[in-house]
């Protein structure tokens, strides 16, 4: 799915972040949520900076202060100093923590680096030297071999869409797909034991279907009914209810169900958390090598897939606790 043009191109915003937008859809292809996100942060940003500034009505609650005014002049009068003033007011006024103010930076870094080689709107980049909070690596939360089994178990094959709900799951449990992958799945993209995917930064690739896996969505076409879905979506392979192509918060919903229903923490366990758990049983049991899982999860980077490394702290002590020596006592 493209990005909202009318959700973009509105007289709310300023041009140079209009612009900015667009570039980041037709030039760097970044995903729907990711441009969503830019925009949220450089609102808040430019609504900040007018307080900062003193140029906003004090009367004016913040999600109505005006920023369609923004113009050349006053993105060449923004400094450093501005810029961490905002981050300092994302983490003091909005309880932003690391992850959220970092994110913030890099939609700074990346905003002024537009504005000052691509748009040429500034001649000095302000954000050149704009630090990003220290972040420290977190281990992905996943089941275990036993809790995901456990999960595919208790699942009531009596229930009306069991062999929908049981796809889902077992898709997520073994492909470790996003939640916006998953209800984009077409039909006519599944190839044998091949599914062609659009992923983040709208980057295709080709998902591989074990057998379990294959079985699933066999079993679940046999009872899928799409006689009274529009044609529009009569090729998505998940149909919810209301007849029409899942979203993102009936799948959520349905696995919360899930997780519940198997006795299993509803609060820790989401469908991004089943996607860690495909990662993690793929590098911990199946043997699967970084660079392997990197193209599986559809990484760019490879930074991103070595959180799953944390596994190796079980090989490790494993592997110190059958040294020769660990049985002799001195």
């Amino acid at each position: 799915m493209r990005y909202n043009i009318k959700s973009m191109y509105n007289s709310s915003l300023p041009l140079c972040v209009t612009d900015f937008l667009g570039y980041l859809e037709t030039i760097k292809g970044k995903s729907t949520n990711t441009i969503e996100a830019y925009k949220t942060d450089l609102i808040m940003f430019f609504r900040f900076l007018k307080i900062y500034k003193g140029i906003s009505d004090d009367n004016l609650e913040f999600e109505d202060i005006s920023i369609n005014d923004i113009d050349e002049k006053f993105l060449v009068s923004i400094t450093l100093t501005d810029l961490y003033a905002f981050i300092s007011f994302a983490e003091k006024y909005r309880k932003n923590g690391n992850y959220a103010r970092a994110r913030k930076v890099a939609t700074l870094k990346s905003f002024f680096k537009y504005l000052h080689s691509k748009a040429k709107i500034i001649d000095e980049n302000p954000a050149t030297e704009l630090e990003s909070p220290k972040i420290n690596q977190r281990h992905p939360v996943y089941l275990t071999l036993n809790e995901s089994k456990k999960l595919l178990a208790s699942m009531n094959i009596k229930e009306k869409y069991y062999e929908r709900d049981y796809c889902i799951i077992t898709l997520f449990l073994n492909c470790g797909l996003r939640l916006s992958e998953l209800c984009s799945i077409n039909l006519s993209k599944i190839k044998g034991d091949t599914l062609s995917i659009v992923g983040k930064g709208n980057k295709e690739r080709t998902v591989y279907l074990n057998k379990i896996t294959l079985n699933a969505i066999e079993n679940y076409l046999k009872v899928r009914d799409v006689s009274k879905v529009s044609d529009e979506d009569k090729d998505a392979l998940f149909i919810s209810s209301k007849n029409r192509r899942i979203n993102k918060r009936s799948v959520e919903r349905i696995v919360k169900k899930h997780i519940e229903v198997a006795g299993l923490d509803v609060e820790k366990y989401t469908p991004h958390k089943l996607r860690h758990t495909a990662a993690t049983l793929m590098y911990k049991h199946g043997n699967v090598d970084i660079r392997s899982l990197q193209e599986i999860l559809g990484h760019e980077n490879i930074s991103t897939t070595q959180i799953y490394t944390h596994v190796d702290d079980e090989r490790l002590r494993e592997a110190v606790s059958l040294n020769p020596l660990n049985d002799e006592i001195l």
